[in-house]
């Protein structure tokens, strides 16, 4: 006589010697297919949106350090126009005379600070011999040229436009001229120079491979491309006030 299996769907506790079968609806495993497939593309479109932002964020920085020629090509611009005969360079401004007030609460630091672009960072001074480290730092005064106190030349401002991989963005808004493109005609540069208040006002801009109006008390310019000798220039007038 044959052995006859009875199965059965068991709803109480499993005995042994029992043979129960359950089966999940069909319904809910085509939702949950469903949902674990939306969470699956959500996820993968976040990861994408995400490196398209760190690689906006980041791309001018990795451009700049894995160019074979890098910053050393960039300063290169910089020094340009540094090393032609600074004697024949002479501004003709005739508001030489005047200095704002002395104020003891102001920073004892040089700085340079540009309300529009975002620009806030102490001014660096060196030598053209060891320009690339003040750069490093931000904003750079160029030697033999005037400062704010003395104007019998224009005093003349550079830095880089995008900067080092190890700059923060943070760091590259207030340090760098990323952004100088953008500062427009009217427009407001401040330097702090021996604790008075410089304010300047921008009425040009120029774009080439050399500076032309040296009739200018502050000029300001940073490179338009890495792979470019093409300069941007900023020319700004001192206001009395």
């Amino acid at each position: 006589m044959e052995n006859t299996v009875y199965i059965h769907t068991y709803k109480g506790a499993p005995k042994t010697g029992d043979i129960f079968t359950w089966q999940k609806p069909i319904q809910e495993d085509l939702f949950s297919l469903k949902i674990s497939g939306l969470l699956s593309k959500a996820a993968k479109t976040t990861a994408v949106i995400g490196a398209i932002l760190l690689f906006i964020s980041f791309a001018p920085s990795i451009w700049h350090a894995t160019k074979t020629q890098g910053v050393a090509f960039a300063s290169k611009m910089f020094t340009k126009t540094e090393a032609n005969d600074a004697n024949e360079m002479i501004n003709t401004v005739s508001n030489i005379g005047y200095q704002p007030r002395f104020n003891a609460s102001l920073p004892l630091e040089n700085t340079i600070r540009i309300p529009s672009i975002g620009v806030d960072t102490e001014i660096q001074e060196s030598t053209l011999e060891y320009y690339e480290g003040a750069l490093k730092n931000g904003v750079w005064r160029v030697p033999d040229f005037g400062t704010p106190r003395t104007r019998n030349k224009p005093t003349i401002v550079a830095a880089h436009r995008f900067g080092y991989l190890a700059w923060s963005n943070i760091f590259r808004s207030e340090n760098s001229f990323f952004n100088l493109p953008k500062l427009k005609e009217g427009d407001i540069v401040e330097i702090i120079w021996r604790q008075r208040k410089y304010v300047y006002e921008i009425y040009a801009t120029e774009k080439g491979e050399e500076m032309s109006d040296y009739s200018a008390d502050l000029i300001l310019y940073t490179c338009e491309a890495l792979s470019s000798p093409i300069r941007i220039y900023k020319y700004a007038r001192l206001l009395e006030i």
